[in-house]
């Protein structure tokens, strides 16, 4: 079983259903559930998420979202050495910076998930798009 972790974008699109990149995500969800892959967020995540769907969604039904989401994944917490390692390099988005940190301290990360794969050039793991995730995923 591979371990990715996924941008806060591709999550988006996938709570939002923002077509086409929804259907991806929604891929890479569904290897989840079937136990094929474990899917690690950054607990910073879920304020964003919350954030970008209350322009169209109500309270309660993004709070059941969420919920479904913690359910999905495993959550990389944010922590004090964390946002220090973030303010420390050289990522051009901060929350990026944050998202990477948060999964180098995550178990056996195989590979980040995004859509922006250049925010990542520096990663030390492999940075995919979700149809290349999803191509590499293929028979996991």
């Amino acid at each position: 079983m591979k371990n990715i972790f996924l941008d806060t974008n591709v999550i988006i699109d996938f709570l939002a259903d923002q077509r086409p990149f929804s259907l991806l995500a929604a891929k890479i969800f569904n290897y989840s559930l079937e136990g094929k892959v474990k899917v690690f967020i950054p607990a910073v995540s879920y304020n964003n998420i919350y954030y970008i769907l209350r322009q169209s969604l109500t309270n309660r039904e993004i709070i059941k979202l969420l919920d479904e989401l913690c359910e999905m994944t495993e959550i990389a917490d944010v922590a004090k050495t964390i946002i220090k390692k973030s303010l420390k390099t050289d990522f051009k988005d901060f929350e990026d910076a944050i998202q990477y940190n948060c999964a180098l301290s995550a178990d056996k990360i195989d590979l980040i998930v995004t859509r922006d794969t250049k925010d990542f050039k520096n990663s030390t793991w492999p940075v995919l798009t979700p149809e290349e995730a999803l191509s590499s995923l293929k028979g996991a």
